[in-house]
């Protein structure tokens, strides 16, 4: 299982994730698309990649924005997989 994080690795790990917000107990960020179409192809990318790396956020889909949560159920808190997960989708 993995450890949560301090809230001082928190702040120090979001600040390279500058389109990330800390909403506790998550770490969301909001993507914008023209239209459903492809919002909902965008949430399925993120399902998966969550899939083939075993991290699974909640997702929340809108008529054109798609919100990503992440937080470890199992820690209980913000682990290092949450941000490497944010990292992840930031660079596809």
């Amino acid at each position: 299982m993995a450890t949560a994080l301090s809230p001082e690795e928190v702040n120090a790990r979001l600040a390279a994730l500058p389109h990330w917000h800390h909403h506790p107990p998550y770490i969301t960020r909001t993507f914008r698309f023209a239209r459903y179409p492809q919002a909902v192809a965008f949430a399925v990318e993120v399902a998966l990649h969550a899939e083939r790396v075993d991290h699974h956020p909640e997702l929340v889909i809108g008529y054109a924005t798609v919100e990503v949560r992440y937080w470890s159920h199992d820690a209980g808190g913000l682990t290092a997989r949450d941000f490497e997960s944010a990292h992840a989708l930031d660079a596809r």
